[in-house]
C-alpha cells in the first residue's frame, strides 16, 4: 500500500512503506527546493557581479555571515516545529498537531518582526565591527536593511515549510520556490540592468520573491489534512506547545548563532585581505553551498522520518533511516565535488571574470572541496539526535567542535601563520570533530531507546 494519506496526496506516512523509496521521494524535492532558494542569493551575486561592479559583489558577500547570524537564531525554532509536528503526526494526535502548527505560525511572524528591527537599525554598526572595508560599507548596509525589512515573510515561509516537511509534503514548497525563483531572476534583471540599480535592486527583488513563496505556502497549508490545516481564526500561541518547540528550537538557534559568530570572525580575518579575496571567497562559498544543500536535505529527511517514527515507536526504521541517509548523502556529495572540481574555473567565472577574484576562489576550493563529504556525516548525525528529541547534546557538539574550535584556530594558528589557506583549514577539521562525537553519541542514544522499548514490551506481555 502507498504510504500517502488519502486526504492529501502530498502527505506521507513515514512509519510504513518502502523506506528507501520514501526517503528519495521526500529528499529530491528538498534538494531542488534548496537549490532554488540558493538561487535567490546567487542571482543577486551573478547579476551585480556581471552588470554592476565587483565592489557591489563584495558588498553583498560581506553581509552573508552577519545575515546568517541573525536569521539563524530564529530559524532554529523551525527545527523544533518540524520535530514536534512530525512526532504528533506519527502518534496520530491531530489536536496537538494543530496547536503546534498555529503556535509556530504566530511565533514566526513575531520573530520576523523582531529580526527586521534588528537588521534595519543595527546593520551598519555590526558591519563596522566586522571590519567591512569602507569602500563597500554603505552598499552592504543598504542591502541588509532592505533584505531584513522582508524578514517576517522569510520566517513565515520557513516555519510553514517545517510543518509541511513534517507531514511528508516536500513537493509543493519546491513548486512555490520555483515560482519565487523565476520572479526573483526577472526582477533582478529589471532593477539592475534596466533601472541601473545595484545592491538595492537585488535586495528588493529578493524580498518580493520570498514574499510570494511565503503566501503560497500559507495558502497550501489552509488545505492540508491530519491536523495540519491552517485557519486564521486558530492563530494563537499555545504556551505548552511553544515550550516544547523552544526546548528543541532554542538550542538549535543558539547553535546557529554561535556557528555564525565563528564564521563572522573568519570573515573578519578574510576582510583584512581586501575586496578581491572577499569576492573570491564569496563566490567559491556559494558554489560549495550547492553541495551543502544535499547534506541539509538529507538532514531534514532524517529529522522528519526519525520524528514520525519516534512517535510511532518504529525504532528499526529510525536506525535504517540514519544509515540510508548517511550513505546517500556522502555518495552524492563526492560525485558533486568531483564535478565542481573539474569545472571549478568555469563555475567561478559565472560570477565574476576578474582574475584576482577567480584566484581567491580557487584558493578556497583547494582547501575545502576535498573534505566536504565529512560534513555529510556531521549533518546526518546531528539531525538524527534532534529528531530523537535530544536538543542539548548536538548543540554542545556543534558549539565546541565548530564554533569554539574555529575561534581558537583563528586566534592562535592563524595569528602565527596569517595566510588564507591556514584560515580556511579550520573548516574540514571542525567537521570531522563533530561527526565523530555526534555519531558516537547517536549510536548510544538509539541503543538505549531500543533497549527501553524492549523492556516495556516484555512487561506488557507479562501483564497480559
Amino acid at each position: 500500500m502507498a504510504a500517502v494519506n488519502s486526504k492529501n496526496k502530498y502527505q506521507m506516512d513515514m512509519c510504513r512503506g518502502p523506506l528507501m523509496k520514501q526517503i528519495i521521494t521526500f529528499t529530491i524535492p528538498l534538494i531542488f527546493a534548496g537549490t532554488l532558494q540558493l538561487f535567490f542569493h546567487l542571482s543577486d551575486l551573478i547579476i551585480v557581479g556581471r552588470f554592476a561592479s565587483h565592489k557591489a559583489l563584495a558588498a553583498v558577500g560581506a553581509t552573508t555571515s552577519l545575515t546568517h547570524l541573525i536569521i539563524g537564531v530564529f530559524l532554529g525554532m523551525s527545527v523544533g516545529t518540524n520535530v514536534l509536528t512530525a512526532r504528533y503526526i506519527g502518534a496520530k494526535d491531530r489536536k496537538q498537531t494543530s496547536r503546534t502548527l498555529h503556535t509556530s505560525i504566530a511565533f514566526s511572524l513575531s520573530c520576523g518582526a523582531f529580526a527586521a528591527i534588528i537588521g534595519i537599525f543595527f546593520s551598519k554598526y555590526f558591519l563596522t565591527l566586522m571590519n567591512t572595508p569602507s569602500d563597500i560599507l554603505n552598499m552592504a548596509t543598504l542591502y541588509m536593511q532592505i533584505y531584513f525589512a522582508g524578514m517576517p515573510l522569510v520566517m513565515l515561509y520557513n516555519f510553514g515549510n517545517g510543518v509541511m516537511r513534517a507531514a511528508g509534503d516536500t513537493k509543493r514548497p519546491f513548486y512555490f520556490l520555483l515560482i519565487g525563483g523565476i520572479i526573483n531572476v526577472l526582477l533582478n534583471m529589471f532593477f539592475v540592468i534596466v533601472c541601473k540599480m545595484d545592491v538595492e535592486g537585488v535586495a528588493i527583488a529578493t524580498v518580493i520573491s520570498q514574499g510570494v513563496s511565503a503566501l503560497l505556502i500559507l495558502q497550501a497549508m489552509s488545505k492540508m489534512g491530519e491536523g495540519c490545516r491552517f485557519r486564521w481564526k486558530n492563530l494563537r500561541i499555545h504556551w505548552k506547545n511553544l515550550k516544547e518547540i523552544m526546548w528543541i528550537g532554542v538550542p538549535a538557534g543558539f547553535q546557529g548563532s554561535c556557528f555564525s559568530i565563528a564564521n563572522i570572525m573568519i570573515q573578519s580575518s578574510l576582510n583584512s585581505f581586501g575586496s578581491d579575496i572577499i569576492a573570491g571567497n564569496t563566490v567559491a562559498a556559494q558554489c560549495e553551498t550547492f553541495l551543502f544543500i544535499t547534506n541539509a536535505s538529507f538532514g531534514q529527511a532524517v529529522i522528519s522520518f526519525v520524528g514520525q517514527n519516534l512517535g510511532g515507536k518504529q525504532y528499526k526504521r529510525i536506525r535504517q533511516t540514519i544509515k540510508y541517509c548517511a550513505f546517500a548523502s556522502s555518495a552524492v556529495t563526492v560525485g558533486l565535488v568531483l564535478l565542481l572540481y573539474i569545472f571549478r574555473t568555469e563555475a567561478l567565472s559565472l560570477f565574476n571574470t576578474n582574475p584576482a577574484v577567480i584566484q581567491g576562489g580557487l584558493i578556497r576550493f583547494s582547501i575545502v572541496l576535498p573534505f566536504l563529504w565529512v560534513a555529510s556525516f556531521m549533518e546526518i548525525f546531528i539531525s538524527a539526535l534532534r529528531g530523537l528529541g535530544y536538543s542539548i547534546a548536538p548543540t554542545v557538539f556543534m558549539i565546541l567542535g565548530v564554533c569554539v574550535y574555529r575561534i581558537i584556530w583563528n586566534e592562535t594558528i592563524f595569528r602565527m601563520y596569517p595566510e588564507v589557506r591556514v584560515l580556511l583549514a579550520s573548516y574540514p577539521i571542525s567537521w570531522a570533530i563533530v561527526a565523530v562525537c555526534a555519531g558516537t553519541y547517536c549510536f548510544f542514544v538509539l541503543q538505549k531507546k531500543i533497549s527501553k522499548n524492549n523492556v516495556s514490551n516484555t512487561s506488557a506481555v507479562k501483564e497480559k
